[in-house]
């Protein structure tokens, strides 16, 4: 075709739909600046962390971490010195305390401050002076050398002074290991990553504050010369013995990539379920325009352009919609990026990069994947219409209002079946490497396939009405109207079922999670009081005396203590985390499975992630780190439990069996049943004045009620994107289900006059839009909330154990579904009956004069 004339068409063709043209833009916009916001907000956290995960670790080969709890020995450090097998190792205590006044955690070094200084430089203090920013003592390497080894001494990172309103030389009070301890702040730390609440100490300061004497959180190793990592961790397990591991930066790496992995690949696929839902707008859009043009598009190939040329024709005027909508939604989707890492950190409320405020990482390479995507979008919107343009009979197609398929052709129904077959099949297929591909690939499949089907539904039940003698003539002439022009019929009930089950999907797949998170809170707080120490998991502060006292108070019918463990099974997966916890009836947790415990033998229950990812099931024998003193100790799976706090693993032993095994009596929470007409508000005021007063000072207590609420609110932060992702969503799909029904209204102009020459009143012609409108939108709703509901099993039931390890019953949101159902069906029989005002206002005269 030629350039020019090809030019003139597209710009016309726009020119003349601007409206229509502009909401398949915006669709296109929205959903490609929701997925590249998710996208580049995940990216730049993974990014920040990785960061600082490289100046924390320095120039470290490999670390030494505990297998079982935060903390080891240090005689392993005598050990490793002795190997030949390292240059220099460097001894870290690591902590984390609640600073006054926040939420926020500070992350405390302790320090071999000459080792240090050649593994891990960046933190390493600088005495500063208060206010000035300049090195003091510079004149005075002793004095400031002396300040690096003071034990009183803390230097804290930028944001970390900020956060804190202190500056160098005051005084800073945490509270640690049951007491308040008072550090003086001797200066910053300038190569500390960036948004980082860190704190470095020397380390016997560090040790002796933190109640961690002869303690060790890990070793940062640099290699001796000619020793290969793969040698070191091929050679020093021999030396470390089972209590330890060693922990190269991939290790680190890769769990950091896992921890949020499912999380952020969860909300790209929903992003880019906007994403397709812009593309059947430009679906529509297309469409419509090729049903409007045909006559003229006819006439173009009787002048001699050829298929190919046409088929270029709307393909490139697709394209053109594709290109602006994608160029929108990067410019959108970076504004989205910065305003949610500057309002909801790093994790988009997930959780995973708490206390995180990292930059903006664009790059142009993620941005053109991006923008081929929105334009593949477009181009995919397109490519139907374009096909069905060219392939039309130009003498046919000439007939003002010809609609391509034949009401009398039995629509073809194979390869919808053949996509809901492969849909079924891909749903039972297991993870691509951890990652629910082919369940995605199920979701896809599905939706395509009940869209596929939805032309044979319509012949279907339009025959059926074409049967029977129907009144008013508003519902015969909408039913006549229907079955005459199929094509038109399908394309607005296809767009509604997109729509509505993409919307019912998601909305079923939250409320199911959200009621199953309810539900198991109710099942795992039986007590009436709980109390926690925050920030005590490091150093457990309920010793086996004061447990003892708090179970005799006045108003205590039962108490029951826990302590919390993590255990690192696996160097590249992050710590899964061992409750010990009372357990008079195992029928009390929220079991899945479970068989009976031999005579004999220790029982452990893990959660679902620990089939997933460690393949245990009930009735097998496995081995557990439990500490120094126990290296490792055999248990008995007696059950798979429900854990929905924990998505990478979680172990239940009984209380006196952990305390037995490893010595080991301390608790760090506990849990309170009250004898009947008992206070909880009494027996907190009664707690608080029998532990020492530091102690008193750090409890949090909460009622069931007050945790579930808590938690919930936590779900709801955790599921915000999602949340926005449905909204926009809904938004989308009442868009265009009204636009496309506006579109093919005022396409039919020449109908409507010729309908009003053979003495059709204009009331009767609005009553038949009201009808076909309600007729396309009860039966797409329907069926839209059919295929949504089936898709929503597959996201409960698949793509989420695949995802986080966690399985959910089904809870069907019927008020949600009804409302929206309600507002398709308003907007459709609305949107038909003011485009066929508008389109009434026409004189049935000049709305006739150019049919040929």
């Amino acid at each position: 075709m030629n350039g020019r004339l090809f030019a003139w068409l597209a710009r016309a063709e726009l020119a003349r739909t601007p409206g229509r043209a502009a909401l398949s833009i915006l669709a296109i916009a929205l959903g490609l600046a929701l997925g590249y916001a998710v996208h580049l907000v995940n990216s730049s956290a993974l990014d920040e962390f990785g960061t600082a995960m490289r100046q924390v670790n320095g120039s470290a080969d490999l670390q030494v971490r505990a297998r079982a709890g935060n903390d080891f020995d240090e005689q392993v450090y005598e050990r490793l010195s002795a190997s030949g097998l390292i240059e220099l190792g460097s001894p870290v205590i690591e902590a984390e305390v609640i600073l006054p006044g926040t939420s926020d955690r500070l992350r405390i070094l302790g320090l071999d401050v000459l080792r240090a200084a050649r593994v891990t430089p960046a933190l390493i203090g600088r005495s500063d002076r208060a206010g000035e920013g300049t090195e003091e003592g510079a004149g005075d390497g002793t004095a400031n050398a002396a300040r690096l080894f003071d034990d009183q001494a803390i230097y804290l990172s930028q944001h970390a002074l900020k956060v804190l309103h202190r500056r160098v030389g005051d005084t800073l009070s945490l509270p640690i290991g049951g007491r308040i301890a008072n550090l003086r702040i001797a200066g910053s730390l300038p190569g500390a990553p960036a948004g980082s609440l860190l704190g470095s100490m020397e380390i016997a300061g560090a040790q002796w504050h933190l109640n961690r004497l002869g303690r060790l959180s890990r070793i940062d190793l640099k290699l001796a010369e000619g020793v290969t990592p793969q040698q070191a961790q091929r050679d020093l397990p021999a030396v470390l013995g089972d209590t330890v591991q060693l922990i190269s930066e991939d290790n680190e790496m890769n769990r950091a990539g896992d921890l949020s992995r499912a999380y952020r690949i969860n909300l790209d696929m929903l992003a880019l379920m906007a994403l397709f839902t812009g593309a059947y707008l430009v679906y529509a859009t297309q469409s419509l325009s090729v049903a409007r043009r045909r006559a003229q598009l006819a006439l173009l190939r009787v002048l001699g352009v050829s298929r190919a040329g046409l088929l270029q024709q709307i393909l490139v005027e697709g394209a053109v919609l594709g290109a602006i909508g994608a160029a929108l939604g990067l410019a959108a989707g970076t504004l989205l990026a910065r305003t949610a890492l500057s309002v909801l950190g790093g994790d988009l409320g997930g959780g995973y990069f708490q206390n995180s405020q990292p930059q903006l990482n664009w790059t142009p390479g993620a941005a053109l994947v991006f923008f081929l995507l929105g334009l593949s979008a477009a181009l995919l919107g397109s490519l139907l219409p374009a096909r069905e343009a060219a392939r039309a009979q130009p003498a046919v197609a000439l007939k003002a209002g010809a609609d391509p398929m034949d009401p009398r052709q039995r629509p073809r129904i194979d390869i919808a079946v053949a996509l809901l077959a492969g849909g079924a099949l891909s749903s039972v297929l297991p993870p691509l490497q951890g990652v629910p591909a082919f369940a995605y690939l199920a979701m896809g499949l599905l939706l395509f396939g009940g869209i596929a089907l939805m032309p044979a539904l319509a012949r279907l039940l339009l025959g059926l009405l074409q049967k029977r003698r129907l009144r008013p003539l508003s519902l015969a002439l909408a039913c006549d109207r229907l079955w005459g022009a199929p094509s038109q019929a399908t394309v607005a009930m296809c767009g509604i079922v997109a729509s509505v089950s993409l919307i019912v999907a998601m909305g079923v797949m939250i409320n199911s999670f959200r009621q199953s998170v309810d539900d198991w809170l109710g099942q795992l707080l039986p007590a009436d009081l709980y109390v926690r120490v925050p920030g005590a998991g490091d150093n457990p502060l309920f010793d086996a005396v004061l447990q003892q006292q708090l179970g005799q108070l006045p108003g205590v019918a039962k108490t029951s203590f826990q302590r919390f463990l993590p255990l690192r099974l696996n160097p590249d997966r992050p710590a899964v985390l061992l409750l010990a916890r009372t357990v008079d009836n195992s029928s009390a947790l929220p079991l899945l499975r479970s068989t009976p415990v031999p005579a004999g033998h220790v029982p452990v229950w893990g959660s679902e992630a620990m089939v997933d990812l460690y393949g245990w099931q009930p009735g097998q024998t496995i081995t557990l780190p439990l500490g120094q003193d126990y290296p490792s100790a055999r248990f008995f799976v007696a059950g798979i439990w429900r854990d929905y706090a924990r998505q990478h693993g979680s172990i239940i032993v009984r209380d006196e069996d952990y305390t037995r095994l490893s010595g080991d009596s301390k608790r760090s929470d506990a849990a309170f049943t009250l004898t009947p007409g008992s206070s909880a508000a009494a027996l907190a005021t009664r707690i608080r004045a029998a532990v020492p007063q530091a102690l008193a000072e750090r409890l949090e207590f909460a009622e069931p009620g007050d945790i579930r609420r808590s938690s919930l609110r936590i779900f709801d932060r955790s599921f915000a994107v999602t949340y926005v992702l449905q909204a926009v969503a809904i938004a989308i799909g009442l868009l265009g289900v009204s636009a496309t029904f506006s579109a093919q209204t005022l396409a039919r102009i020449k109908e409507f006059g010729m309908l009003r020459h053979i003495g059709v009143v204009r009331r009767q012609i609005v009553g038949m839009l009201a009808f076909e409108g309600l007729l396309l939108g009860g039966v797409g709703v329907t069926a839209g909330l059919v295929l949504g509901l089936v898709l929503s099993q597959v996201l409960i039931h698949v793509v989420n154990p695949q995802s986080f390890h966690w399985t959910m019953d089904t809870h069907i949101p019927w008020a949600m579904l009804a409302s929206v159902a309600l507002g398709l069906l308003v907007s459709t029989v609305t949107a038909a009956v003011l485009a066929g005002r508008h389109a009434l206002s026409i004189d049935a005269v000049r709305a006739v004069r150019e049919d040929w």
